[in-house]
């Protein structure tokens, strides 16, 4: 006679009849049904036991090229609550105004300082800030840590061209041509006066390069108390850009598989462009009606508030970065008045 009780694996641990409510599995290797998931293999565990196979490898790295493509866009930045999802650094889930009160006031205060240690300290600090609290790429690194010191050597001599000589007639020449002649102290002002331009332009891309458009837009409308109207025309506006990349992209694969040629150098591009420029204003009309009927369609402008579907807080961790940022920024004028380089 067969025994009626439930065979139990003996690697399963549940009792007897909590594993005959279970139902029944498909036939394991021995022939039976509802055979323990011990003897399975782990989720993500090879045959040989190594922890994660070549296809989780490879999803992995699809997902991470994924979010650095998404998060690298500069004209769909991720939002708030994106970034918190994907797992972006820290800049990408600051509040804007976090970000931008940390960048105004130096931004402010270096037009009352003097020399080219200051302004390239507070360069230091926001490049130091961006390669470790932002998802960008190696490449867009590299271009960060070079960039601003080649676009601060160029303008030094650029705007030192124009010192007038008699001012620095005292200090040695660089370069002579003729009765012309590039003098260091030439070179110096235009060196305070680069580096003052390139700091501004690092602390703006600091607020910026990692704050949503939308986050900005909502931030406006929900702590600075600006009127949606407003608001919300500026966020539509911050679609329109890459809508319209969209629209220029389909209207030259549509080119492409019609096997219509421009032609190669200077007028081959200026056809191309002159061709799609009909295309896109109508597809920039006919997506502009569908915006108005939109907003129309969700009461837009009926009561002089609304209700955000996505709202933007100020939390202790942006208060505490934007004191922290601020310190950092002081610390560096602080230094550079002690140390007599202002």
């Amino acid at each position: 006679m067969a025994d009626p009780r439930p065979r139990i694996d003996p690697g399963d641990a549940r009792p007897a009849d909590e594993s005959a409510s279970l139902p029944a599995g498909p036939p394991t290797a021995g022939g039976r049904r509802g055979a323990s998931s011990s003897a399975a293999p782990r989720p993500g565990a090879s045959a040989v036991g190594r922890p994660e196979t070549a296809q989780v490898r490879a999803a992995a790295g699809r997902a991470r090229r994924a979010r650095n493509r998404r998060s690298g866009n500069r004209l769909d930045r991720p939002s708030i609550a994106e970034a918190e999802s994907l797992g972006l650094p820290l800049l990408h889930r600051i509040h804007p105004f976090a970000k931008l009160g940390a960048a105004l006031v130096p931004m402010i205060a270096v037009f009352f300082v003097g020399g080219f240690a200051i302004p390239a300290g507070l360069v230091a600090v926001a490049v130091l800030a961006l390669l470790f609290g932002s998802a960008m790429r190696w490449p867009q690194r590299v271009l960060l840590v070079l960039g601003f010191p080649l676009l601060a050597l160029v303008l030094s001599v650029t705007l030192g061209i124009w010192i007038d000589p008699a001012e620095v007639a005292g200090t040695p020449p660089i370069v002579s041509i003729g009765d012309w002649h590039f003098r260091v102290g030439a070179w110096e002002r235009g060196l305070e006066t680069s580096s003052r331009l390139v700091a501004i332009v690092a602390l703006a891309l600091f607020s910026g390069s990692t704050t949503a458009g939308g986050d900005f837009v909502r931030a406006l409308v929900q702590q600075l108390r600006v009127p949606y109207r407003f608001g919300y025309a500026g966020l539509a506006a911050f679609r329109f850009v890459p809508r319209f990349r969209l629209e220029l992209g389909i209207i030259r694969q549509a080119h492409r598989a019609r096997g219509i040629s421009f032609g190669r150098g200077p007028w081959g591009w200026a056809k191309r462009q002159l061709s799609s420029l009909v295309p896109l204003l109508a597809a920039a009309l006919r997506h502009s009606d569908r915006v108005a009927l939109s907003m129309d369609a969700r009461g837009f402008g009926y009561r002089p508030y609304r209700t955000e579907r996505h709202p933007i807080r100020f939390r202790p961790c942006d208060a505490a970065f934007l004191a922290v940022m601020l310190l950092l920024f002081a610390a560096v004028f602080v230094a550079g008045v002690l140390l007599g380089l202002a």
